[in-house]
């Protein structure tokens, strides 16, 4: 008589053991791995991704657990976002011009003269995606915000440049196409090199100069080795921060809800008031330094430059219009609205 009960509360206890465990495994942390290419120590990563990070696994309740991979150290730069896709990173974060040809309406924001700050480009970029303007180009990932950062102006090593004949033969490095076809226009040899590389590139005398925001001569230590800026909003970058669709899917209802909670504009904005700061710091220590800065002060409308931007958007309209990409005209209609929403920031 006594085996039964024996069983039972063998049985009991088994059974009680799984229901802890259960329970234990449902407060398990979940490890998402965060893909991208700025320096750890920068103030991107700390003050965008990290913050980003800490705000979701404190939200979460512990259950979130980020692990940052910075400085292309889990996925190249032209890679990351496919990385996303395919579960290489749970989370990526990298530029749309990375892959290209991939998003060619977002890049739209990245036409000369388009974005007067990151705040506002960052504005520009999450409206159109929350929109619809732009959301179908990621539909094989679940994106959490977007930004940008701001104008990308012309920083010389030897030389000054004034007008755009003073960029005849010098070699410069281009970040898109578009850009490096109004560099063509203008005389000079455009260069396609990835950020990393770009110091030695000017130290050895590689290259000549290059197009790149304030934030960016400042994060990669340029200041060091170039001596003259001009400031003409030539383009500027649009980035992306997305998950893999099925470990999003794969969240309990409260760790989704931690994540959604630090998706969108809100984001967007922090990213844009971060990239500001550094785009100012980097202007600062170029006046310490004694550099000259030329600023040019109405692009759109200056005799000499204006009609290599103009050149550079239709360009890059009629190229989206050859290659069979719909919706460009209405798009773009899209992207100058949005342009006007976000002009205070």
């Amino acid at each position: 008589m006594k085996k039964p009960v024996i069983k039972t509360k063998i049985a009991q206890s088994v059974l009680a053991i799984m229901i802890a465990g259960g329970a234990a495994s449902s407060q398990a942390s979940t490890n998402l791995r965060l893909a991208h290419f700025w320096p750890t120590e920068s103030m991107i990563n700390q003050e965008i991704f990290e913050a980003w990070a800490k705000a979701v696994e404190e939200e979460s309740g512990g259950e979130i657990d980020v692990q940052n991979f910075p400085s292309d150290t889990l996925t190249k730069s032209n890679k990351a976002y496919q990385g996303a896709v395919q579960g290489v990173s749970d989370i990526a974060i990298t530029a749309q011009g990375y892959t290209a040809g991939r998003f060619p309406l977002t890049q739209l924001v990245e036409l000369p003269g388009m974005v007067n700050s990151a705040e506002q480009g960052s504005c520009m970029v999450q409206t159109l995606y929350d929109q619809g303007t732009i959301a179908d180009e990621y539909g094989d990932s679940h994106v959490l915000f977007l930004f940008t950062h701001g104008p990308g102006i012309l920083h010389m090593k030897d030389s000054s440049v004034v007008t755009p004949n003073d960029l005849g033969g010098l070699r410069v490095r281009r970040p898109t196409s578009v850009v490096g076809g109004m560099l063509e226009e203008m005389g000079a040899q455009p260069i396609g090199m990835p950020m990393p590389e770009v110091y030695t590139a000017l130290q050895r005398g590689v290259m000549d100069g290059l197009t790149t925001s304030w934030e960016g001569v400042k994060v990669f230590g340029l200041n060091d080795v170039v001596t003259s800026h001009t400031q003409v909003p030539l383009y500027t970058l649009t980035f992306v921060a997305t998950m893999n669709k099925r470990t999003y899917e794969r969240l309990s209802p409260e760790a989704r809800a931690a994540i959604d909670n630090n998706s969108g504009m809100m984001w967007a904005d922090v990213a844009g008031n971060v990239f500001d700061q550094i785009d100012q710091a980097g202007k600062e220590d170029a006046t310490e330094l004694g550099h000259q800065i030329n600023v040019v002060s109405d692009p759109q409308n200056d005799p000499e430059w204006s009609d290599f931007m103009e050149s550079g958007v239709a360009s890059y309209l009629a190229h989206l219009k050859k290659i069979g990409v719909e919706n460009v005209d209405s798009a773009y209609s899209d992207v100058l609205e949005a342009k006007e929403k976000c002009a205070s920031l």
